[in-house]
């Protein structure tokens, strides 16, 4: 067994043990729940037939209802929620069990609700018929009894204090003791109490005269009585303890109407006191007291009938959520087997074949999980297997591909139209176009290479129609693209791309394209055919020059003073030209001879700037045609050169700008000719450019601009370039021109060398 699959199989058996602790740690919690909820079932039992334990437990018993039927709603909540979430992510099973659970709930509930309704009706009826409605009436008949009975008293205490008050109306302050005091004995009050208007005792009766201070009425009885003219209230009744029945009294106050009121100056009131009888104290309070224990009763019978309703609430629950756990449990031990294999056939279908749990029952379903655990676990040996011949292919194409992409040729696969597949990094570097960014398209559509496209498309086609035939297996041509254009400082660099490519059909009818560039090798054979011609042309045509010319001026000399004077003029213009004509063919023939002579370059550490500036200083005089103007770079490094045929380089192009500047109309100092040099970090090299103001190339120049006798001046032989070139490939530099182009106009040209430095080179 694999790695893979030990840690799958731990995995599964951990797992596996979760589950079974997740199990234990639920069904302990739901026990200890049920647990409390028959306890207090027990409690509220025990507490409806003991009033004392029911009175003192009430709130205790409720609030804990309260929490353990929350409690149990939040579960019942929490597992429907569950139910419903499986349901909804689509599980395997959970139809299953949201049936079984809604079999079982409704199989608790539904008799549950009916007991419940049933026993809510038997108890809230059988606890209104524990109260007599009668007896309710009768004590609030009592009640009203006792409370018309000490109005009426209250009445006639009131009327006779009035009738005592118009007694006493006109008696003067200071005589008005025994007047009162005959008023009590009339009236049988325990005290009679003379006021004055700001509450001032003016005179006292009874049991008050006694007293330093006897009680005083309120500013709001003294208001009552001068507006209303007298005031009644009772007191010592509701405070009067049990058993104690004669401290309950009924007070009257009147105001007292004299009619000399200028005389005595302020109004005054008599107040009256008079002791209720004991037997109506004693019946009133027992009426009030019976009727205060009545209603206290009253309202334990509510407490009590929400009690019942609470413990049936309680049982209701407790049965529901028995049966909906007990749905979820066995719903649970049918569908696990299920569950694992809907699971397992889900990892499989993913592509995980890591070994899956089983069951070790003895039923039809856990021998199905193990079955399934057998066939994954031979599917994964199987995947293994495959697993490793894939390696192995993947590791032949990588080293294919690292064979490709270090390639100097370049190689592409394009289908029966043309369009390209794939394509390795020297195809790229050959033909200096992005071909990656190609892929999905046709050769012959990309830019640049159409006339290439079609050239390959039409050879593929002729080498798959003549196959058959003549029993070939590839074709093979070359191809003249005329101008590769590439990137260069910004601008456009033409060099002529020559390329061999090699075509042939791939097993799934595929075309592989192969080729190379060999534009250096026919640049070097033209050169050295040229060298060749040169040499041939100087050693043929330098030889009969010198007779000729000797020829001419021995004529000249015999004939001179022997003919007449038009014949003289025309001997000696003769004998002139073809002096001249001759000295311009020696110039040609040597030119052609350095040329085909160049020595070898003898490569050795040298500071461009400094070469630069030396050359620099023969062009810098006033008498130059056009002026020359350096930008150099003072970061440049030394590179590798032969300072000698560097300076013929830069005579050259130095030579060549100014013609072309001149013979565009510019010797100004605003059309200078530019050398510049320029250290370029990212690539390691440093580059020459020299920049003229001219009329730039014409494109067939372009073409073939070092190739020798090939110029765009009258009476240029075209070598100069071409020794340039020579002279760039002995020094291993890369040599291109290029027009400059300014707003779509052609305002010069560039030719640009890039030298490397002379640690790349030596290390």
């Amino acid at each position: 067994m694999s790695g893979a699959d030990a840690a799958g199989t731990a995995a599964g058996r951990s797992s596996l043990r979760k589950s079974r602790a997740l199990r234990w740690a639920v069904g302990a919690g739901l026990a200890v729940m049920v647990a409390v909820g028959l306890v207090l079932l027990f409690l509220l039992t025990q507490s409806t037939t003991n009033r004392a334990m029911y009175e003192r437990n009430y709130a205790r018993l409720f609030a804990l209802n309260v929490v353990v039927a929350g409690l149990l709603l939040l579960v019942i909540g929490w597992i429907v929620f569950r139910l419903l979430q499986r349901l909804r992510q689509g599980k395997f099973g959970s139809r299953l069990l949201v049936k079984l659970a809604a079999i079982f709930a409704l199989a608790g509930f539904m008799p549950g609700v009916l007991i419940y309704v049933v026993s809510y009706q038997f108890v809230s009826r059988s606890i209104e018929s524990w109260f007599d409605v009668k007896v309710e009436g009768a004590l609030e008949a009592g009640l009203n009894l006792g409370r018309v009975t000490l109005e009426t008293l209250s009445k006639e205490l009131a009327n006779n204090a009035r009738a005592a008050a118009t007694q006493l109306a006109d008696t003067p302050d200071v005589s008005v003791a025994l007047p009162l005091e005959r008023a009590r004995e009339q009236l049988g009050a325990s005290d009679l109490v003379l006021w004055g208007a700001s509450g001032k005792l003016i005179a006292a009766a009874g049991q008050a005269r006694y007293q330093l201070k006897p009680e005083r009425p309120s500013q709001q009885q003294f208001r009552n009585a001068r507006t209303q003219r007298f005031v009644t209230w009772i007191e010592g009744l509701d405070d009067a303890p049990p058993g104690e029945v004669g401290t309950a009294r009924i007070k009257a106050l009147v105001l007292l109407s004299s009619s000399s009121l200028g005389v005595l100056g302020e109004p005054r009131f008599l107040q009256v006191t008079q002791v209720l009888p004991a037997t109506l104290v004693a019946n009133a309070l027992a009426v009030t007291q019976a009727n205060r224990e009545y209603q206290e009763r009253a309202l334990a019978r509510e407490g009590l009938r929400r009690m019942y309703i609470g413990t049936l609430t309680l049982s209701l629950f407790l049965a529901v959520f028995g049966a909906v756990v007990l749905a979820v449990l066995l719903g649970n031990q049918i569908a696990r087997p299920l569950l694992l294999l809907a699971d397992g056939v889900r990892q499989v279908a993913a592509g995980d074949l890591t070994p899956k749990v089983s069951l070790q029952g003895r039923d039809e379903l856990d021998g199905l999980t193990r079955s399934f655990a057998l066939m994954t676990q031979q599917l994964a040996e199987a995947r293994q297997a495959v697993q490793a011949s894939m390696e192995q292919v993947n590791a032949a194409r990588a080293n294919l591909q690292t064979i490709l992409d270090n390639l100097t040729a370049g190689v592409m696969v394009l289908d029966a139209q043309g369009v390209i597949q794939s394509s390795n990094p020297g195809a790229t570097r050959i033909l200096r176009v992005p071909l990656a960014a190609y892929e999905g398209q046709r050769l012959a559509d990309i830019e640049g290479l159409q006339t290439f496209g079609k050239n390959v498309q039409a050879q593929f086609e002729s080498f798959l129609g003549a196959r058959s035939e003549h029993g070939l297996d590839h074709w093979q041509q070359s191809f003249d693209l005329g101008n590769a254009e590439v990137e260069l400082a910004g601008r456009q660099a033409h060099n002529a791309l020559v390329l061999v490519a090699r075509g042939a059909e791939l097993p799934d009818a595929s075309r592989l394209l192969v080729f190379d560039d060999i534009s250096e090798i026919v640049s070097a054979q033209r050169a050295q055919a040229w060298g060749e011609v040169a040499r041939r042309l100087a050693h043929e045509i330098k030889n009969p020059l010198t007779p000729i010319q000797l020829s001419a001026e021995r004529l000249e000399m015999k004939l001179t003073g022997k003919v007449g004077a038009p014949e003289q003029a025309l001997l000696t213009k003769s004998v002139k030209t073809i002096v001249d004509q001759v000295d311009a063919m020696k110039r040609l023939v040597n030119e052609f001879r350095d040329y085909a002579r160049l020595p070898a370059a003898e490569l050795k550490p040298l500071d461009l700037n400094a070469l630069v500036t030396d050359v620099w200083q023969l062009y810098a005089s006033d008498s130059s045609p056009v002026p020359v103007q350096l930008v150099l770079d003072p970061d440049s490094p030394r590179v590798l050169g032969d300072a000698q045929q560097l300076r013929q380089v830069l005579h050259n192009l130095l030579q060549n700008a100014q013609d072309a500047t001149e013979s565009a109309g510019h010797s100004d100092a605003a059309h200078s000719v530019t050398v510049k040099t320029q250290w370029l970090e990212a690539a390691g090299r440093v580059r020459l450019t020299v920049l003229d103001c001219g009329s730039g190339f014409p494109e067939h120049i372009l073409k073939r601009a070092f190739e020798p006798y090939v110029t765009t001046k009258a009476k240029g032989t075209g070598l100069g370039l071409a020794v340039v070139k020579k002279i760039a490939d002995e020094h291993g530099t890369r040599v291109d021109i290029a027009n400059r182009v300014v707003d779509a106009q052609v305002v010069g040209a560039q030719v640009s060398l890039s030298f490397a430095l002379e640690s790349v080179v030596s290390g």
